[in-house]
């Protein structure tokens, strides 16, 4: 495999991005991977010493002086601001401009690919950045409304690929139907099943759709969604991707025994589908962590470079202790290293 270009923003430097990012880049199986970190280097510094002395010494941490890094100034009130274990204003602006250059220099060609560490929303919030996260200040600066959340994961026990797409994200539970469209899930599909072409390799296969309501509306009993447009926007779907055997819709509690089975192990023959499109955020990622919380990997579909980010949170409750597992950041670098090279046609 050829060695992608990948750039990696920190996060939060109040939680454990830089604890999973630095015993990522210590772990032999990156030692070849041509990686850049964006950080501020005192930040980082500070905290590889307090982690050195946490951390024991069989346990392999990354030395900052001996990566390459691209260092962000900060003004001194935010560095003196950045607190370990609290989320605010202060790290929130040191990770909204760690990930604002990551950007930056891929759209200038620099970098193929993007890994993010964790960011807190409310932190960016209260630094006067008013994204829902960083999925959408990757779209932003990539110029595009046309993108998607998916998720991927790799089982241990099996090998199965988990692959699940939401339809919708970072929105009030009340607003989901409202949110909900034939273009929106149209958008949503399409981007699916080019991923599913481009990156995976896949171009047939099967790919199954939520319902929204419980047991997918129980004929308009529980919900008139899928009687009312679902059920005829699957039927056009299915007219114009013939390759791919469109499953749905599926009531949204059934709908994930398969996958259970196919990543545990626990059927010979589990028909698990290639991928998943929940229709609202809990309804895909609550299976996903479930199955997959130490492993899962989010990567944003639609965007000209690829971007991949460990599936869990800034844990500020943990960021002290040197605790944190850094198997999601590694294989969120693994993942972005592997879409590059299928997306180049490299093997």
């Amino acid at each position: 495999m050829s060695k992608p270009r990948l750039v990696i923003a920190l996060g939060d430097p109040a939680g454990i991005g830089t604890e999973v990012v630095l015993k990522a880049l210590g772990d032999r199986a990156l030692a070849d991977y041509d990686l850049t970190l964006v950080a501020n280097v005192e930040l980082l510094i500070d905290r590889y010493q307090h982690l050195r002395q946490q951390i024991p010494a069989a346990i392999e941490l990354a030395n900052p002086a001996d990566l390459n890094i691209i260092d962000v100034p900060l003004t001194q009130a935010i560095r003196d601001g950045v607190k370990v274990g609290q989320g605010n204003a202060a790290s929130g602006a040191a990770s909204f401009e760690y990930l604002e250059l990551a950007i930056d220099r891929t759209l200038a060609g620099e970098f193929e690919a993007i890994v993010t560490a964790p960011i807190a929303k409310s932190a960016w919030l209260a630094a006067g950045h008013h994204f829902p996260g960083q999925t959408e200040l990757l779209a932003f600066k990539a110029n595009l409304d046309r993108f998607g959340m998916l998720f991927v994961g790799v089982s241990p026990h099996t090998g199965w690929t988990l692959r699940t797409l939401l339809a919708t994200t970072h929105i009030p539970l009340t607003q989901v139907s409202q949110a909900l469209t034939p273009a929106l899930l149209s958008l949503k599909l399409g981007l699916l099943v080019e991923c599913l072409q481009v990156d995976f390799g896949l171009q047939s296969g099967t790919i199954a759709i939520a319902g929204l309501n419980p047991h997918s509306g129980e004929g308009g009993q529980l919900g008139c969604e899928e009687v009312d447009w679902l059920a005829s926007w699957l039927e056009t779907e299915r007219s114009i991707y013939p390759q791919y055997k469109l499953l749905g819709l599926l009531p949204p509690d059934t709908m994930w025994v398969k996958p259970g089975q196919a990543w545990f192990g626990t059927h010979p023959d589990p028909q698990a589908a290639d991928a998943y499109l929940a229709l609202y955020h809990d309804q895909g990622l609550i299976p996903v962590k479930l199955m997959a919380f130490d492993r899962a990997i989010n990567t944003t579909i639609g965007l000209p470079f690829v971007r991949t980010s460990p599936d869990h949170g800034t844990a500020f409750d943990i960021a002290r202790l040197g605790i944190a597992d850094a198997r999601s950041m590694i294989e969120a670098i693994k993942l972005a290293a592997k879409l590059v090279n299928s997306r180049s046609g490299v093997v």
